[in-house]
């Protein structure tokens, strides 16, 4: 069908009732740029809406056969719109948690974090904890301490003099929000006693360092060389606990932050454990859930102990398997495994069920053939796996899984892409999985690292987006929770610059603009299997989209990132609009 014909169907459908009823649009929006994504990637100027669908979308004029009286019509004077965009592993519950503690951003001196932690004391009885985010610049939090005058981090005593009268702890960043470790809190001389921190205290960890000083008495700084922080769970988890209450507060807050830059659907690729699975089932029960998000469990495989795995199994696959449990607003899609633990994860584990910033179990990963025979009775009972490509030898093991039961159409999906080889890739696309890349860390943050680490001949190979397009593989776009707008991760797969070198890194891997804003609605669709309902505007649709700041396709590419969202629309309903947007 040629395009002046498509548009033309376009303009004379309705929506039918299920009462057989034809009615008219709710709203049109005219005078636009609508970048479809279908498959013919028309452009119009006009779309309408009735209750949550799309029922047209084609030229100005054509909006006559679907508009009434009592039509409202939103006049976008020339502005861009696009298909909702969804946030392939998006970590959006983090976001809601960030306000839960006071901000240390922007100090830059030791005097500057005493001067907010002495205002904090202020405001609280004597004896009450004080604790705070990270010290540092949200979101990437980097170049500390070397941001603050003094070059260091503050010690007890310093703390102390702030607060006399209460504990205090200066809690981590989370790891990925930098990229780098390492990781550091501080406390003062009432948090370490209260945490029962002496100068004999022994680390359970060799990467976690109780910073001491010539006498042997600890300073209150705890350093971390990973990216999972781990004092706050072993000796300050009380005071530094999110509640159920927080989490499920910070469902809404954490949408409204990411429907700023017009995502309208999450995909939570890493896993999330029963307290964040009940913190959007709280949202969606009061009403306040306005992002559609698939969820992907995360197995806390310790309370499983010993038992048989085909029957356990066997009895997820009534709410895990495939097709998903739920709705098109919130709806429960697989599981998420690893190969193997990382150094530390049973000892924030023993913090079960409580998760801290990770919302997911530490303890999802498993020995390699335990965790081959968890893949193969997941296949055989339609459950789908989510696993993570920074386990060594992923592909692998899922070939060898693909060899007991096929793997192709299950969309079966591996996050945080970073180096595959022309190999990965033909067993990628024969097994038919979906994957994610994470071009925050991979490119931006530490895309001149990778490539250091690797031979030049092979350099190409780090998130080779231009060859797994090519080859028909489906890559969504992720944001990890840093930074919330898909616009960066948009930018990063065009651009490819790090941030360190200011080089591009394997720039023969760049796709264009249309490209990546189809990896980031279309292909995110795809993941949970909602592709004929979302992530074009076409139709039949969900009326999800986004009426955009500036133009993906024709801004300056250093301005791709710095898009956001004039106004975004979640099933026909504005759940974002800035002012006179």
């Amino acid at each position: 069908m040629r395009r002046r014909d498509i548009l033309k169907a376009a303009a004379g459908a309705t929506v039918t009732t299920a009462f057989g009823q034809n009615r008219p649009a709710d709203v049109v929006l005219r005078n636009g740029k609508i970048i479809t994504l279908d498959r013919s990637s028309a452009i119009a100027e006009s779309i309408a809406i009735a209750g949550d669908r799309i029922v047209a979308v084609g030229p100005n004029a054509a909006m006559a056969a679907v508009t009434a009286p009592a039509t409202r019509t939103i006049d976008l004077r020339g502005k861009t719109v696009i298909p909702g965009l969804i946030d392939s592993h998006a970590h959006m519950d983090r976001e809601g948690l960030k306000n839960v503690f006071p901000s240390l951003g922007r100090v830059r001196s030791i005097r500057d974090v005493q001067d907010r932690v002495a205002e904090l004391a202020r405001q609280k009885a004597p004896g009450e904890w004080i604790v705070t985010m990270p010290i540092g610049d949200p979101p990437f939090y980097f170049d500390v301490p070397d941001i603050l005058a003094e070059k260091r981090w503050p010690t007890r005593k310093e703390l102390d003099a702030a607060a006399p009268n209460h504990p205090v702890f200066i809690r981590s960043i989370w790891g990925f929000w930098r990229s780098t470790p390492p990781l550091v809190a501080c406390a003062n001389t009432e948090a370490l006693k209260r945490g029962g921190i002496t100068r004999d205290t022994v680390s359970p960890l060799r990467e976690l360092v109780i910073e001491k000083d010539a006498n042997g008495d600890p300073t209150g700084v705890f350093i971390e060389d990973g990216m999972q922080p781990t004092a706050e769970l072993i000796w300050f988890r009380k005071p530094t606990e999110f509640s159920r209450a927080d989490r499920a507060r910070g469902i809404p807050i954490a949408a409204k932050a990411y429907h700023a830059f017009g995502t309208t659907s999450i995909f939570e690729g890493h896993g999330v454990a029963n307290e964040v699975i009940r913190a959007y089932k709280d949202a969606y029960r009061d009403g306040t859930l306005t992002m559609r998000a698939g969820l992907v469990f995360s197995p806390d495989w310790k309370t499983a102990g010993n038992a048989k795995l085909g029957s356990l199994i066997e009895s997820w696959g009534g709410w895990l398997g495939e097709p998903a449990s739920g709705d098109d607003w919130l709806k429960l899609t697989g599981i998420y495994a690893n190969i193997g633990r990382q150094p530390g994860d049973d000892v924030r584990a023993s913090a079960s069920p409580y998760t801290g910033w990770a919302g997911f179990n530490y303890d999802t990963g498993l020995p390699r053939e335990r965790l081959k025979e968890v893949l193969i009775q997941c296949a055989r009972n339609d459950i789908r796996a989510v696993l993570n490509s920074n386990s060594p030898g992923v592909i692998d093991l899922l070939d060898e899984v693909d060899r007991e039961v096929p793997l192709k159409g299950r969309r079966w999906v591996v996050v945080h892409i970073s180096i595959l080889s022309p190999r990965d890739i033909e067993r990628i696309v024969r097994m038919g999985l979906v994957l994610t890349s994470h071009t925050n860390s991979n490119i931006y943050k530490e895309g001149h690292t990778w490539q250091a680490r690797l031979p030049r001949e092979r350099q190409r190979e780090n998130t080779p987006l231009r060859d797994l397009i090519d080859a028909g593989v489906k890559v969504g776009l992720i944001t990890d929770n840093v930074p919330i707008s898909l616009f960066w991760p948009i930018w990063e797969s065009v651009a490819r610059l790090s941030r360190v070198t200011n080089e591009r890194i394997a720039p023969e891997q760049s796709i264009t603009r249309a490209e990546a804003l189809r990896c980031a609605t279309l292909n995110g669709a795809y993941l949970t299997f909602d592709e004929d309902k979302k992530g074009s505007l076409e139709p039949g649709k969900l009326a999800d989209l986004a009426v955009l700041s500036a133009d993906p396709l024709t801004v300056p590419e250093s301005a791709i990132r710095d898009i956001t969202a004039d106004m975004t629309m979640v099933g026909g309903k504005i759940v974002h609009q800035v002012p006179n947007g």
